[in-house]
């Protein structure tokens, strides 16, 4: 109820984005984690081309958020957010009717460029409607993208007892529904003409150098995020025997979000400086791994003793990122003008998305490593590591004064 409360507070626009990201959400999770599964199995593709499709669809969303953000300030938001959901429905419609590599290749082209639309844009949109309850915005955000990320596998399982070609289809007609609702009710922004060229935005952004080390900072938090997809599920399935048995570390940290998300952030926005809170959020996170790192590799003993540990693992995870997240999205456009959120948006989770590249990678070197030196604590381990790197890193970037502070902020939205 507290959620439904909160929303109805916001403009409709921002109502919408809400319900948006969990549709976003629902039908990613729906097709994408099973993809893989079709491409090799059902389609006989081998490994090699299974690995380029999929690291295709990856580069293009990662590599190409900057395009999207700069669209989104130069074109309006509202544009570039129909226009990535409109592409999505037909790459996700290419997956369902085409089996051949160049059609399989433009569907990821096609789907992975409508995430770097869409992705920076609707972030912009709902840090410019929110005014000064950005936090509370995006604290909303993370609960409705969690929820839709818990209801798109299971839709996903089930839709896959009849075939992949009846999901992918399912997730495209959620795509095709969310643009032509956009499209009537997302209320245009005049948007002011830019005296500058792309370039320029692009050298001004890259030129705030705080900027840039602070989203080097977030490395961990995107790093041990992604782990909810590889270690923590895999933790689980070791301890338990029972490959269904990673859906429950979705399940408490939905639930956990649901009942708390909100009240965290209400909570700790009027108690101290937002980088702290973020730095605090990435030690939680960090010390989310050691519990699962004190089981790891014990195969006697009752299960629920193996299990717990990574359940409240799990757990601490999803807190961290419940105290962090909404205040690091609050933080981001406040390094620079308004005119530029998209761009900063953009080329955040552009730096932020190759460095934790660069580190899931590093925990995937770990699990191999921990398999062979019968070591299986070092990638929980080395997931720690990584999460009390990046809040040390916060500290001291908010130590040397090198965030923009609330005062600022306020300054920057009088504006």
């Amino acid at each position: 109820m507290r959620t439904w409360r909160e929303m109805r507070r916001f403009p409709l626009a921002v109502q919408l984005l809400l319900v948006n990201q969990f549709g976003v959400n629902t039908g990613f999770y729906l097709l994408i984690p099973y993809l893989a599964t079709h491409l090799g199995e059902n389609l006989g593709l081998s490994a090699a081309v299974v690995g380029v499709v999929l690291g295709v669809r990856n580069l293009s969303q990662q590599g190409l958020f900057i395009i999207g953000g700069s669209a989104s300030d130069r074109l309006g938001a509202r544009g570039v957010i129909i226009a990535g959901c409109a592409l999505r429905t037909v790459g996700f419609a290419l997956f369902a009717l085409g089996d051949s590599l160049p059609v399989l290749l433009a569907a990821s082209v096609l789907s992975g460029f409508a995430g770097a639309l869409f992705n920076p844009a609707v972030r912009a949109y709902v840090s410019q409607e929110s005014g000064e309850r950005k936090a509370e915005a995006f604290a909303l955000f993370n609960v409705f993208a969690t929820a839709g990320a818990l209801v798109g596998p299971l839709l996903g399982s089930a839709l896959l007892l009849v075939d992949f070609r009846t999901s992918a289809l399912t997730a495209a007609a959620i795509f095709a529904v969310l643009t032509v609702a956009q499209a009537l009710v997302l209320p245009a922004r005049e948007v002011a003409p830019s005296k500058g060229t792309v370039l320029g935005d692009w050298r001004e952004v890259l030129g705030q150098r705080a900027f840039l080390a602070f989203a080097l900072a977030m490395v961990g938090m995107f790093t041990l995020e992604n782990q909810l997809y590889l270690l923590l599920p895999d933790g689980a399935r070791r301890a338990t025997g029972w490959d269904g048995a990673a859906g429950i570390v979705f399940l408490v940290g939905t639930l956990a979000n649901l009942a708390l998300q909100l009240r965290i952030t209400a909570a700790l926005k009027e108690r101290g400086n937002r980088a702290r809170w973020i730095a605090v959020g990435l030690g939680v996170m960090a010390v989310g791994f050691l519990p699962p790192a004190v089981v790891a590799g014990v195969s006697d003993g009752p299960t629920a003793l193996r299990v717990l540990p990574v359940l409240a693992g799990t757990l601490l995870l999803y807190l961290g990122v419940m105290v962090a997240q909404p205040f690091v999205m609050e933080l981001i456009p406040r390094f620079g003008r308004p005119e530029l959120t998209g761009t900063y948006f953009g080329i955040f989770y552009v730096v932020s998305g190759i460095a934790a590249a660069v580190g899931n990678a590093v925990v995937g070197w770990a699990m191999d490593a921990g398999d062979r030196g019968d070591v299986a604590w070092l990638p929980w381990v080395c997931c720690a590591g990584f999460g009390l790197l990046s809040a040390a890193g916060v500290a001291w970037l908010h130590r040397l004064g090198s965030l923009p502070s609330e005062a600022r902020a306020v300054a920057v939205a009088g504006v």
